[in-house]
Formats: C-alpha cells, structure tokens, sequence
C-alpha cells in the first residue's frame, strides 16, 4: 500500500466484458475520492498496467479469458506490488473463494450488485487507508491490540452511508443523482428531473435540497422564464 494519503485513490479496472468494465468504471467515479487510473481486459495486462500507472486499488474479475483471475493475485503477490484487491466476479464456489482470501483480497463482490453495495465496500476501503495513514503520521512502530483490531474492523466491514433524512431512499437517491450527473453543466429543474426519473416534483425537489445540502448539487436561480421562478441544480463533482 503507497504511502501518502493527498487526492483520489487510483484504481485499476480488470473485467473481460467492456460494457461491464465501462459500468464498474461509472460506479468507482460515483464515489467521492476515487478516480479510475485505468482500464484492462486480459489477465496478462495487469501486473504492467500496475507498474505503469501504480494505482492504489485493482477491481479484479476472476473469469479472463487468458487466465484466472487467481493467477493474476498470485503475480501481483510474487512482484511485491503494494496494491490492495477487491475481487469482483461472478464465481462462487468455496475454492475460488478460499483462493481469493489467501491471496489477500479486501472485499469479494458477487455479480451482479447494486451501486449501494459497491459504494460500501469502496468507503469501507477507504476507511482502512485512512486509519493506517493516521497509524503512520503518528509515528506507530509498534501497534498495540487495540489498534490492529480497529486495522482488523476497518478492512472487513462495510462502511455505510449515514441515515438519509426521513421519507428519502437509497435507491431514488442513487437515480436523481444519476440523472443530475448525465445534465452535465446544464442547469436541471425539480420539474425536469421529476419527469426524467419517473418520481413526482415534490420528491424530486427533497431529493435536490438534499443534495445541495451535502455538497454534491450546486442551486441556481433561474430568472426571466415565463411563469413561477424556479431554482436549476448542477451537480457539483
């Protein structure tokens, strides 16, 4: 694992089928601090893709189509990358598993699963880096058992959302979102989203607020329109 700790955490994308690796990419850019560094789709194709653009992160798939996905945890161990792994794949029988976890994965992810599960276990990765660095800026030589136990908690548990306000849903939450990021830089009113999601305007306009709320839409007042002036949001990247 790289020291250091200032911007995203890179990661690899690894998956055979390009539209699927396309949808893993989408989902990693989704979570604030993460940036994908690059994508690969053969198994021989990843250990120099991670020399070549050292990410901190690789999303691996076990089914390639020129080896395992095990062979390649094993190339990465044996190179001495520094690299973590979350295995993301559709395999799941007991040895693939076994093998996995013996080649030090953080996470193993069955296909398919939601952006909500995704997301989890990428903050829960997060958390993990963050309380080594923090170990590590303290000068800890030497951990006590309190402290790989917390090391311990922080690698395998998911790290969740905080509780979203009343009458709000993960999954609606996920859709405005989605549909604020596709607008790009256009101004996009309750109105607008409400009929591009299918939801009503009052619930678009909660979900917006709470965006706003948070940080991750930006309110623009729109004037000289004919009828009720409205506010536009932007997603704010």
């Amino acid at each position: 694992m790289r020291a250091g700790g200032e911007g995203p955490l890179r990661v690899l994308v690894v998956d055979d089928d390009v539209a699927v690796a396309g949808v893993h990419r989408g989902f990693v850019e989704a979570v604030d601090g993460f940036a994908v560094c690059g994508t690969v789709h053969r198994g021989r194709e990843v250990l120099p893709a991670v020399r070549a653009t050292r990410p901190d992160l690789v999303l691996l798939d076990i089914h390639l189509p020129d080896e395992s996905g095990i062979e390649v945890l094993r190339r990465l161990r044996a190179a001495a990358t520094d690299v973590d792994v979350i295995a993301i794949t559709a395999a799941r029988d007991v040895e693939t598993v076994r093998e996995a976890m013996a080649g030090g994965v953080l996470h193993y992810l069955v296909k398919p699963f939601s952006l909500t599960t995704f997301a989890e276990r990428l903050r829960s990765y997060a958390a993990h880096r963050a309380d080594l660095g923090q170990l590590s800026r303290a000068g800890e030589d030497r951990l006590g058992q309190a402290d790989v136990d917390r090391l311990l908690r922080s690698r395998q548990q998911p790290a969740r959302e905080p509780v979203l306000p009343k009458g709000l849903s993960t999954r609606t939450l996920e859709l405005v979102a989605g549909a604020l990021r596709e607008a790009g830089s256009d101004d996009v009113s309750a109105a607008e989203l409400a009929e591009r999601c299918g939801i009503a305007r009052v619930s678009a306009r909660r979900y917006l607020e709470h965006l706003e709320s948070v940080g991750r839409a930006t309110v623009h007042p729109r004037y000289g329109r004919a009828g009720r002036p409205e506010n536009g949001y932007r997603w704010a990247p």
